[in-house]
């Protein structure tokens, strides 16, 4: 039972929670026209039937995970999920791994994509090397890349990195309006801050990404396989064509 006395949310709480909703706002007036670029990338990998994989290391694993198999999400997303790149298994080691070079040619050797498809790489602070060479192998092949990162992050790094980052590389940019670091939020006597935004605001982008890519295929006559919940009604049954279809590619269904 919820305490009917309790006291309204701290100010650091209702800060963030604030904080995180503006930025929502100001990503339909700050990022609009990178999101329609993005839609028209999107749409058309949809409308030639092929993959939107998408990929992120640590944190930003989620979002791929966010965009796949789910309700109201597009069937032809392909998450490159790499184990030793995610949190569970070696969080530490997951970090340095993400930096040594190597691991984006040999995880884009692997994924083997198509001539229609795209890839959405995700990395706030835009120096993830693994992102970074997922990005130059798939523009070596003509493929579009959509970069999902923090503008403000990538620029307070830019003045000491040595190459290129997601930022400089990637085809569209779409940023995130994060502040470097991530977290945003003060709560006193805590030297660091709390509350990142990344998932939140990435999250959004890419499902914006997605509901324009879908209207613009539909507006030329392609209907893109849409997943539905699996706990309504008829929902299992909805997805079978859809599982169906992309099965044989995507090897996550």
């Amino acid at each position: 039972m919820i305490d009917q006395n309790a006291e309204a949310l701290s100010a650091p709480a209702a800060s963030y929670l604030a904080h995180a909703a503006s930025l929502l706002a100001r990503l339909a007036d700050e990022q609009h026209e990178s999101l329609a670029v993005a839609g028209r990338a999107v749409a058309r990998t949809l409308m030639r039937d092929g993959l939107v994989h998408i990929f992120g290391s640590g944190h930003s694993h989620m979002l791929a995970l966010e965009a796949f198999y789910r309700a109201g999400g597009l069937a032809a997303v392909d998450p490159v999920l790499v184990e030793s790149l995610m949190l569970h298994g070696n969080a530490v080691l997951s970090t340095a791994l993400e930096r040594t070079a190597g691991i984006g040619d040999a995880v884009f050797a692997d994924i083997d994509p198509g001539p229609d498809d795209t890839f959405i790489l995700v990395s706030n602070s835009s120096r993830n090397q693994v992102a970074i060479e997922l990005a130059r192998a798939a523009q070596a092949r003509g493929l579009t890349v959509i970069g999902i990162l923090s503008r403000a992050h990538a620029e307070s790094t830019a003045a000491v990195a040595h190459s290129p980052g997601l930022l400089e590389l990637a085809d569209i940019v779409i940023d995130n309006l994060g502040t470097a670091g991530d977290a945003a939020t003060a709560v006193p006597s805590i030297p660091a801050p709390m509350g990142p935004t990344s998932t939140v605001t990435g999250a959004a982008i890419l499902h914006a990404i997605a509901i324009e890519a879908s209207a613009i295929a539909v507006a030329s006559g392609s209907v893109p396989a849409v997943f539905t919940s699996s706990n309504i009604p008829g929902g299992d049954a909805l997805n079978v064509e859809a599982v169906a279809r992309y099965r044989s590619r995507v090897r996550s269904l």
